[in-house]
């Protein structure tokens, strides 16, 4: 009996293994047969408009009499026609190209679950007209010349992997690379590298994402933005760094584990609550450090209080639209980290409340923003780049601090001409309230100490003649305000082109 056991066992997972590729085949099949009919159906109408104005077009060469007046009254009927006709071609082009991207063979990985790999190959070209903290990727406007160049360090490269089913969710799992990195090793606190301060590799981890997902709820845990903040504006220009980052916009990517519940169904009005846990970075613009503190491995203000941060969101969701990305939502948010600063000697706390908004409304316009008001948010994209000011007292040694208030936010509108252009209009605002920043200014410092207003007024357009290439030209125009000298200025000019696989 113990062999026929031993020989049962493998069957079975052989046999659950059979089956649920089979169902994975089976939810393929069904998705390609579902693609597949509505492209029929909009073959369907293409025919009935061709054969209308095919009709509208022998009326109107018919002799006038007593059908003069329905022949007038449909003269406005074949630029009608030719419209829908147009945009109706448009989709069925974007749904041939999606259902090529579905056929295609997925990469398979050791657990012979599949693994997508995408990307975006992108070659960006600027134009700066006043000196900005980097080229490629301007958030600060410095006194100075400008600058023109191009680069192809933005490309962000990506897995996409489904597994198992496991407690009966389905698993899930992915991450984001691009060539944004650090390639030499500094100490500098004038960019923003990642979770750590230093990065000496041109390759560069962005995001990363793995969690179980059942009908209505989700657990997961992340490298990425916080949930406050769940948009961000579009542009094919700021990528390696999100687009209004340090002008209003929460980016950086921080480790968390949280949760999200869905009341109701997706075709009517929902509600979604969502809570996590967050180990937040440093600011750029980090504290001293402590005597033999090593420049890498050196914990955070934020680890070294020995509490995570706490971070939640309720949101009132919409119904969903043409696809799962046109849903409107309203939402309410909160976070609080202690923090605690060996070489300071003291702790403080990070804390906000925030408000985020996607509204579709009509004529294919989209209304997106987000708004914060709150304290020591340099770790999150805010805080003009600082948790705190400072300074030291020449007879103690010690360093007088304090953590700094902040408000800000961002908004865009989208205008979605057609399937394959869009144009995006977007003005965002980081705002340190300048008596705080003025009493602990640096004279002869950096920008960043002594900076309190950041503010980035952008437009784009963006077209995708196919499902696979996309071209953007975009204006920016940043300004930045510091307690000592005049505030500087740049505009600037970015070309973006982009290939997707």
């Amino acid at each position: 009996m113990q062999c026929v056991y031993a020989q049962t066992a493998p069957q079975e997972s052989l046999a659950q293994q059979i089956q649920q590729l089979a169902g994975a085949m089976a939810r393929t099949q069904a998705q390609l047969e579902q693609s597949q009919r509505q492209l029929d159906e909009m073959r369907k109408q293409l025919s009935e408009l061709e054969r209308q104005m095919a009709e509208s077009g022998t009326n109107t060469q018919s002799p006038s009499g007593p059908s003069s007046v329905s022949s007038s009254s449909s003269q406005a009927s074949p630029e009608t026609t030719s419209a829908a006709m147009q945009d109706i071609r448009e989709r069925q082009a974007m749904q041939e190209s999606q259902i090529a991207t579905q056929a295609q063979s997925k990469v398979e990985s050791e657990s012979r679950y599949p693994i997508k790999i995408t990307g975006l190959l992108l070659l960006n070209g600027f134009v700066n007209t006043g000196a900005v903290d980097m080229a490629a990727t301007p958030t600060v406007a410095l006194p100075g010349a400008g600058s023109t160049g191009a680069t192809l360090r933005q490309t962000p490269l990506g897995l996409d992997a489904r597994g198992p089913h496991l407690f009966g969710a389905h698993t899930y799992a992915d991450l984001r690379v691009d060539f944004d990195g650090n390639p030499t090793s500094s100490s500098s606190t004038t960019t923003y590298s990642g979770y750590y301060d230093a990065n000496t590799t041109l390759l560069r981890l962005r995001t990363a994402h793995a969690g179980l997902q059942w009908k209505h709820t989700e657990a997961y845990f992340s490298l990425d933005h916080p949930i406050f903040n769940p948009d961000t504006p579009t542009s094919l220009t700021a990528v390696a760094i999100p687009a209004l980052a340090w002008s209003g916009n929460l980016w950086t990517w921080n480790p968390q584990v949280g949760i999200n519940q869905d009341f109701g169904s997706s075709d009517s009005l929902s509600l979604r609550v969502q809570a996590a846990l967050i180990d937040v970075g440093n600011a750029p613009l980090s504290p001293p450090r402590a005597s033999g503190t090593a420049a890498v491995s050196a914990p955070t203000t934020s680890e070294q209080s020995r509490w995570p941060g706490v971070e939640a969101r309720i949101a009132l969701r919409g119904p969903v639209g043409n696809n799962s990305q046109n849903r409107s939502h309203l939402g309410i948010g909160g976070y609080f980290a202690p923090h605690y600063s060996t070489a300071l000697g003291h702790g403080f706390d990070s804390w906000a409340g925030t408000l985020d908004a996607r509204l579709m409304l009509p004529a294919r316009l989209e209304f997106t923003g987000s708004f914060y008001r709150g304290q020591a948010l340099g770790g999150l994209g805010a805080g003009t780049y600082k948790d705190f000011v400072y300074r030291a007292d020449r007879d103690s040694g010690r360093y007088y601090f304090r953590p700094l208030d902040d408000v800000g936010g961002w908004v865009q509108l989208k205008e979605r001409v057609s399937e394959r252009m869009e144009f995006n209009a977007a003005f965002g605002i980081d705002n340190s309230f300048a008596k705080r920043v003025r009493r602990y200014a640096v004279p002869g410092g950096t920008t960043y100490q002594n900076l309190f207003r950041n503010i980035t007024y952008t437009g784009n357009v963006i077209y995708s003649p196919s499902a696979y290439l996309q071209f953007s030209l975009e204006y920016r125009h940043l300004g930045s305000s510091t307690v000592i000298g005049l505030p500087a200025s740049s505009n600037i000019i970015g070309l973006g082109a982009g290939y997707t696989f």
